[in-house]
């Protein structure tokens, strides 16, 4: 309930398990909690269900937008921009804008973990858009690879950086 000066405003919103919307990202499953245009924008947050074999992300930032991610379980190499560092069940990466960081599970077994984007962008585009690219087998170029990430506001950090 939220309240106005015209009086109380009830705006909760309840989405069971069951309706969270799931998408296949190659060896991860993402589960859409919240997408930006569910909480009007102010952020996103996904379940991040990733298999033994399932890869992650590589060092990049993102400049428009903080991200979060809080370990459910399993184990998971987290990057905070300076070293790899092991996250296990409890544990949470906060990463501000502009903030190096990236992920890997290199654990042998499943993890899940929590995503949160603030503010939120529309970050299930640039999910959706992955899990396309990786389904469909097709290898792009560097240009068309790096036109992708800027366009979602993803920019990756050259090895070494």
């Amino acid at each position: 309930m939220t309240f106005t000066t015209d009086g109380p405003i009830t705006d909760a919103r309840l989405v069971t398990a069951t309706d969270v919307p799931k998408l296949q990202v190659g060896a991860t499953t993402a589960g859409l909690v919240a997408t930006g245009s569910a909480t009007d924008g102010h952020y996103g947050l996904f379940r991040w269900d990733m298999s033994a074999s399932s890869r992650g992300a590589t060092p990049h930032f993102h400049r428009s937008f903080s991200e979060a991610f809080y370990v459910l379980d399993g184990r998971i190499a987290l990057f905070d921009g300076s070293g790899w560092r092991e996250g296990r069940a409890g544990d949470f990466l906060y990463v501000p804008p502009c903030g190096v960081h990236a992920f890997r599970n290199d654990s042998g077994a499943p993890v899940s973990m929590l995503i949160l984007f603030a503010p939120a962008p529309p970050r299930e585009a640039y999910f959706r858009e992955l899990a396309e690219r990786i389904a469909s087998g097709r290898t792009y170029s560097d240009a068309e690879r790096a036109e992708f990430m800027a366009r979602h506001d993803q920019f990756e950090v050259p090895a070494g950086a």
